[in-house]
């Protein structure tokens, strides 16, 4: 059994009197039967009082709390212990504030001081949590998942946290390459060379950074980009261009240019039809009349 003094609320009733009652650090205004089982209520507690067995039941919003009055002190046993988090989800790299709250065999709720509860990590991508229930999330390569448990009073309750993925390329050796981490990780492992930008492993003549941004398979030679230029039947005026794949999330901008110096720019085609055909497009050039004339694809993501 425990005791929480301040968790009881004393009541002084003074049963077919009205005297009042004065010591050196309180006063007691008189009180009679007619005060009894009435309701008093404000913005953050309400309480029920009841003249017979000078009892009553108090609630309390903020934080969230439940007494029964009428006892010199609260007596309880622990029944449960709830850990929460608002919200729950941490950035990598930062810290989230842990609470935890005490469920009673007689159906209180008893707010509890961080500095009390035992706090320990239970798994995923945390570094700890300190005593005052801060927890701190370690970098990571994709958004993860992670539990905390914190333990008071013989019970404990767990928590589950997403640790958030807020920065896409700042993971161990991966860290400021161009690549996306949980890319390279999933087709390399954890610091792997060969998941550098300009390694080309499955050796089809594109590095890791081209594979990446055109989403193709960077350790399959089978996986690459293709650009082909077509003539059009009955159309020599005309040029086809057919590249793929094209994969959701990337956009694709066809460039065209009379040289390959400084001096001859690059420029956006235009005038041209465009058709997809499975993960296939042909984006056919109207006016492919110059004595030369050069095309490249160029691909963004968001």
């Amino acid at each position: 059994m425990q005791t929480h003094p301040t968790a009881a609320v004393l009541f002084a009733l003074t049963l077919g009197s009205a005297m009042a009652g004065t010591s050196a650090n309180y006063t007691t205004s008189p009180q009679t039967i007619d005060a009894g089982g009435q309701h008093a209520a404000s913005t953050n507690y309400t309480v029920d009082g009841s003249v017979g067995g000078v009892a009553g039941v108090s609630t309390a919003t903020m934080p969230d709390a439940i007494a029964k009055q009428g006892y010199a002190a609260q007596l309880y046993e622990v029944a449960g212990v709830t850990v929460a988090a608002t919200p729950a989800t941490i950035n990598e790299g930062s810290t989230r504030q842990l609470s935890a709250q005490a469920t009673l065999d007689d159906a209180t709720l008893l707010a509890l001081d961080p500095l009390e509860v035992a706090w320990s990590v239970l798994s995923g991508e945390l570094t700890g949590i300190d005593s005052a229930g801060v927890a701190t999330a370690a970098i990571v390569y994709q958004t993860s998942a992670a539990s905390v448990q914190g333990a008071w009073g013989g019970m404990s309750g767990s928590l589950g946290l997403t640790v958030l993925d807020t920065n896409p390329d700042n993971f161990g050796s991966y860290a400021g390459d161009g690549l996306a981490d949980s890319w390279q990780q999933q087709y390399f492992g954890l610091n792997n060379p060969l998941a550098a930008p300009t390694a080309d492993p499955d050796g089809d003549g594109q590095n890791n950074l081209l594979e990446f941004t055109a989403g193709t398979v960077p350790n399959d030679p089978a996986s690459r980009f293709t650009l082909r230029i077509n003539p059009v039947a009955g159309s020599p005026q005309q040029k086809s261009l057919v590249f793929s794949p094209l994969v959701a999330g990337r956009s694709y901008t066809v460039l065209t240019s009379s040289g390959l110096s400084a001096a001859t720019p690059w420029q956006t085609l235009s005038g041209t039809s465009v058709v997809d055909t499975g993960s296939t497009r042909t984006v056919t050039d109207p006016a492919a009349t110059a004595a030369r004339r050069f095309y490249r694809v160029q691909i963004s993501q968001p």
